[in-house]
């Protein structure tokens, strides 16, 4: 027998959906936030509460883009194993998504709970069927819950992780006064991987392989005198976005035109944001472990490196400001790669997803996956931040985590 919830964000829904009469777009959809779009199709109200799990991660509680991305993760299991399992019961599964995607995003940001109520109450009037309502709106509470428990003392925001290495060739500092942003991250518990993935770590400093690498960003990735086009430098500024941003929302806009039903597209925003997570806690292990120095940290210090095809000069600067992280692995391309994979392995290589740069405030249309990937792996060499063993090593790790994400959501 079903038990239902008496939690009060159920109570004070089902009180919201009878008091709060709801403006209906023309095609008879409701519109999340005054905005209207196309009829509703099957997995809308997964899309509206991705772009709702996107509003309050980013926009109005302001995370840093790693630490959001975790949320982004929580959110999105959640939605998919409610929905499966208010399938399973006969239940509405738009209706355990809408609850544990509320119930999440209103635990971990409280200061949005107004907002989240309007938006989950929009969710659940469309839902006509009440008792299928009621299953469905159990298990999304329950689900919710259940990983809001296990994530309990999970190792996020532990200030007692400091990032701390003596000065050495080879090793990255931050900036005077200042620290690695968030080193807790690497420490957290995976959310659907058991085991770390493993990377080789950074070309040794005296290696010829390091050399390469060394020039190319040298010469690509300059402020100033760079052999690079002007296409490849709007590329590098056009990329300097957040890319768990513009990748989810490239799909948004792509799924509004090519609907998936519910179940499917829960599960693709799931495989995607789980992989996500787990690919930038493994980053940014290796971020704290390995602590490998910035392209700009290696210019002006070449001349204690050791190696003798590196010219060291102190007046480098990147094309784009340096994060407050070290270069190994490349945290954008911990974030791109399980996106476009997660993209890849469910929809197929040719899917054609346009991007907006928030950076740049630029829209392009990529005809397949490969070609976003070719352009946001280069963009962080031409922008001066990486060098290019730390973005290939971040794809690997991306690429696989996805992978065994995908086997593993079901």
């Amino acid at each position: 027998m079903l038990h239902f919830p008496s939690r009060r964000t159920i109570a004070a829904t089902t009180a919201l959906i009878t008091a709060v009469p709801l403006a209906l777009t023309a095609g008879g959809s409701v519109a999340s936030g005054g905005t209207t779009r196309a009829p509703a199709t099957p997995s809308a109200v997964v899309a509206d509460w991705e772009r709702t799990s996107i509003r309050t991660i980013y926009t109005e509680n302001a995370s840093a883009v790693p630490v959001g991305v975790l949320y982004l993760g929580f959110t999105s299991l959640a939605m998919y194993n409610a929905a499966k399992l208010a399938d399973r019961w006969h239940g509405s599964p738009a209706a355990a998504a809408a609850v544990a995607a509320h119930d999440v995003l209103e635990e971990y940001f409280p200061n949005s709970a107004a907002a989240l109520d309007r938006d989950l109450t929009t969710s659940l009037r469309a839902i006509t069927d009440v008792r299928a309502k009621q299953v469905g709106m159990h298990f999304g509470d329950r689900v919710a819950s259940r990983l809001i428990r296990s994530r309990e003392h999970d190792g996020r925001n532990d200030a007692s992780i400091v990032y701390s290495k003596k000065d050495a060739p080879g090793v990255w500092q931050p900036a005077p006064g200042g620290a690695m942003l968030a080193p807790w991250i690497g420490f957290v518990d995976p959310l659907v991987l058991h085991r770390p993935i493993r990377a080789n770590g950074p070309d040794p400093i005296t290696s010829f392989e390091y050399a390469l690498d060394y020039q190319e960003v040298k010469t690509a990735g300059a402020l100033t005198g760079a052999d690079r086009t002007d296409h490849q430098t709007d590329t590098a500024l056009f990329f300097n976005s957040n890319s768990a941003i513009m990748v989810g929302e490239g799909l948004l806009r792509y799924l509004d035109a090519h609907p998936l039903s519910l179940l499917e597209a829960a599960r693709l925003f799931a495989v995607m944001h789980a992989a996500m997570t787990d690919a930038v806690i493994t980053c940014w292990r290796l971020k704290y472990d390995a602590g490998f120095w910035r392209p700009f940290q290696a210019i002006h210090g070449a001349d204690t490196d050791g190696n003798p095809a590196t010219i060291a000069d102190p007046n480098w600067a990147p094309l784009i400001p340096n994060p407050s992280y070290s270069d190994y692995v490349s945290g954008h391309g911990c974030l791109t790669s399980p996106a476009t994979q997660a993209i890849r392995r469910t929809l197929g290589e040719g899917t054609s997803l346009s991007l907006h740069s928030y950076s740049t405030n630029a829209d392009r249309v990529y005809p397949n996956l490969t070609t976003i990937e070719y352009d946001a792996f280069h963009a962080r060499i031409w922008g001066g931040l990486h060098f290019r063993d730390a973005v290939e090593d971040a794809y690997a790790i991306g690429h696989q985590a996805a992978d065994l994400v995908l086997g593993k959501l079901r």
